[in-house]
């Protein structure tokens, strides 16, 4: 019986498991930092086109 050659086997397939979970992580994490950007920058935007706005006054 080969029972060293079946634990590394299992260890081969559990390590495997353990990458493709990372790897969807990583993947769902990126998704998530990239929606989350956008809509910062959006924030950022209407908060500057707001301050502009509030100082057109002054130039009428």
């Amino acid at each position: 019986m080969d029972n060293k050659g079946q634990s590394s086997a299992e260890f081969i397939l559990l390590f495997g498991g353990i990458f493709v979970v990372v790897l969807l992580a990583i993947h769902m994490y990126n998704n998530y930092m990239s929606d989350l950007s956008g809509e910062i920058s959006s924030r950022e935007v209407n908060q500057f086109n707001n301050q502009l706005n509030g100082l057109g006054k002054y130039f009428k």
